[in-house]
């Protein structure tokens, strides 16, 4: 569970953790605006756990980045093989090193694609040019922020409680 953060004026800004969230609610730092059905229980007490929060001074943004990870690489490469082109569910597709990591490639956003099994297994371990299989893009870093992120996913995966702040239906 994550939790979106807002600024003073309700603009959402950033998705943090709900432990980061609640620690900023105890230090004053933030409204909670909405919360999880799921409570955190301590030995004295019982609290909701964060939804939706917002600061209570503005705050400096800092650089977003968008860190790699295997669920971010899906979203950049939309859910499609990267060789075939064919758009697959999470559990049905693979990650591929555009150069074999057996020749030195490293796990990069530049070097790393989505596929799905049957093209992974007929490039192998060599590059997209020597099995014969090009790419349908060039991997690159993703140019969104952790925020749009949240917009990106399919609806069903952005929270109810998060929905009018990110303009979702």
């Amino acid at each position: 569970m994550h939790t979106l953060v807002l600024d003073p004026g309700f603009l959402p800004i950033k998705v943090i953790s709900w432990r980061r969230a609640l620690c900023l609610s105890f230090l004053a730092k933030v409204e909670v605006i909405a919360s999880y059905e799921r409570e955190v229980r301590t030995v004295s007490a019982s609290y909701p756990t964060p939804s939706v929060v917002r600061l209570l001074h503005a705050a400096r943004p800092g650089p977003q980045v968008v860190r790699f990870s295997r669920k971010n690489v899906y979203l950049r490469d939309n859910h499609r093989c990267q060789y075939c082109g064919v758009q697959y569910s999470d559990h049905e597709l693979t990650l591929d090193h555009v150069v074999p990591r057996v020749d030195g490639g490293k796990t990069t956003w530049t070097n790393v694609v989505t596929a799905c099994a049957a093209c992974n297994r007929r490039k192998g371990g060599r590059t997209p040019e020597q099995a014969g299989l090009p790419l349908r893009t060039r991997p690159a870093r993703p140019k969104w922020t952790p925020l749009t992120l949240a917009q990106r996913l399919p609806i069903h995966d952005v929270p109810e409680s998060w929905r009018a702040w990110l303009g979702a239906a």
